[in-house]
Parts: C-alpha cells; structure tokens; sequence
C-alpha cells in the first residue's frame, strides 16, 4: 500500500537547481522594544538565486562593489584620483588669481 504523502521524488541537486533557477525570497524583521520604546530594528531580507537569475531581476551589485570586484576598484580609485586633480586644479587657479598679500 503506497503512503499518500510520500516524500517529493527527486534529489537535493535537483531542488537546489530549481530554487537557483527561480530565486527564493526570504524575509524577516526584529524588533526589541523597551517600556514601549523602539531601541532596535533589524530588517533582514535573503534573496537566494543564481547569478543569471538575480542579474533578471535587477540585481547586480557585486559587480559596483570594489570589495568584491577588481574592476569596480579600479573605477573607483580612478574616479577619485580624477576628483582630486579636479579639485587640485580648481585650487591652483584660485590660488593664481589671488593677488599676494605684501608688507602685511
């Protein structure tokens, strides 16, 4: 006699597949509260798919992290070497346009 709610057929690879396939979603929120008064709130929020999949869904930011992207680190310390010699540049021509100060 066959039980009517056996286990699901397939394996761990097979499901593990299909959730990175799809994507999984899981949120959560705590809260500690004292005498009615809010001292902490953690909202947490799992997304758990593969990297086509979250890249479907908008998501990308490993690739803009410099932590996590050599590329991104490179862009970033680029951008910010152009800000400073722009900020550099802005000085000097300030610092030109200013008559010195003499006998003071």
């Amino acid at each position: 006699m066959a039980e009517p709610y056996g286990p699901p057929s397939g394996s761990l690879a097979d499901l593990l597949e299909r959730v990175l396939d799809k994507g999984i979603v899981i949120a959560g929120d705590i809260k500690i509260d004292l005498l009615d008064i809010e001292l902490l709130t953690i909202r947490l929020r799992l997304f758990i798919a593969s990297v086509d999949t979250a890249k479907k869904a908008g998501i990308d930011w490993w690739e803009t992290d410099p932590a996590l992207s050599s590329r991104a680190a490179r862009d970033a310390l680029a951008e910010e070497n152009a800000q400073l010699r722009a900020r550099l540049q802005a000085l000097e021509e300030s610092v030109a346009e200013t008559p010195e100060a003499v006998g003071e």
